[in-house]
């Protein structure tokens, strides 16, 4: 995506041409690192599918859609209708992707994705060991999500799309893993392996004690000795197999977990360009949003259900945040600990 040149942003700018839509704020994880798993100490939104209707009211609004982004914080395969709505946005020339645990990708989900079109699949796996990842992600299933990955990419590996990747989400807890991880990319057959470092929103050691949302688990602007070696480690690793390791966002993996400069919220581009808009109608900064603010409904920009698409972007709390990322301090938005390059 461009870089917007702060001269050329206005508080009103044309409707978005890239979403984020939350099909599901529902989950079948319960990750510790996931602020969905703490909601009832810090509450989000009510539980809910999204509907075709619902569905229609928000992708009907916007004239073109470059990029639609089916996940948010839920699952994504729980939503009987998503092959629906992938072939939907197909018919209209959209480029479509989500992200899913890959506990529920059987056969006639998987069959019924590629059918509709689908253009990238993305699988969260945070770790190669079954012990690691029952503790990260709060269910004992990485052996049926492995087999279920091997079984699509025999069934769907020669295709082109959807492409498929494979997604770690880095902190202190799981880091050492990651060149095991990419050799894990190499053995299914799946040709691209993503390094996402973790989000927190400051205060999660006060949500559970096993959370990993705190500092001393994150990733978070540093790139310590191990780190980069661990990177290159596995960036030449990769090139061995003939596979690609890259970072979450359009970086390389040591960028993603270096933060450079006073400002770096300023050349953030989602405001401008891309709306979020979670399973209820509700209109957020970005999908990092959830993860980086306790005040949850201090990000909430609107609702599109309750009003038109049109009037949220170009309502006063999108103009507020317009206002708060091109200047020295965006704060109370999430966006004063933005790294920028977070995944998009």
């Amino acid at each position: 995506m461009e870089f917007i040149e702060l001269k050329a942003r206005t508080a009103t700018p044309p409707l978005p041409d890239q979403l984020y839509i939350e099909v599901t704020n529902r989950c079948n994880s319960f990750c510790i690192s996931c602020p969905l798993t703490y909601d009832h100490f810090l509450p989000f939104e009510a539980k809910n599918h999204l509907t075709w209707e619902n569905f229609r009211r928000i992708v009907d609004a916007v004239p073109h859609i470059q990029r639609a982004v089916l996940h948010g914080i839920g699952e994504p395969l729980l939503n009987r209708e998503l092959p629906r709505f992938v072939r939907h946005l197909k018919e209209r020339g959209s480029h479509v992707l989500f992200n899913t645990n890959g506990v529920l990708l059987d056969q006639r989900r998987g069959n019924a994705l590629v059918e509709a079109g689908l253009d990238e699949l993305r699988v969260s796996v945070d770790a190669v060991t079954p012990e690691l990842y029952a503790k990260l992600r709060g269910i004992d299933a990485l052996p049926r999500i492995l087999d279920n990955l091997r079984a699509f990419v025999q069934r769907h590996g020669g295709r082109q799309t959807p492409r498929l990747s494979l997604w770690l989400v880095g902190m202190q807890e799981n880091i050492h893993q990651l060149p095991d991880f990419v050799r894990l990319g190499g053995e299914l057959g799946v040709a691209e392996v993503y390094l996402q470092r973790l989000v927190y929103f400051g205060n999660g050691e006060h949500l559970a004690a096993d959370t990993t949302m705190t500092a001393e688990q994150s990733l978070y602007g540093t790139l310590e000795a191990y780190q980069a070696a661990l990177i290159l480690q596995c960036e030449e690793l990769a090139g061995s197999l003939g596979m690609t390791f890259r970072a979450s966002g359009a970086t390389t993996p040591h960028e993603s977990v270096a933060v450079k400069g006073d400002h770096p919220w300023q050349g953030c581009l989602r405001p401008w360009k891309l709306m979020y808009i979670t399973a209820n109608g509700n209109a957020l900064p970005c999908c990092i949003a959830p993860f980086a603010a306790p005040d949850y409904p201090g990000i909430v920009l609107g609702n599109v259900f309750e009003n038109s698409l049109a009037d949220v972007w170009h309502g006063e709390r999108y103009q507020e945040l317009r206002a708060a990322v091109s200047g020295e301090s965006p704060a109370p938005w999430p966006c004063q600990h933005c790294g920028v390059r977070w995944s998009l």
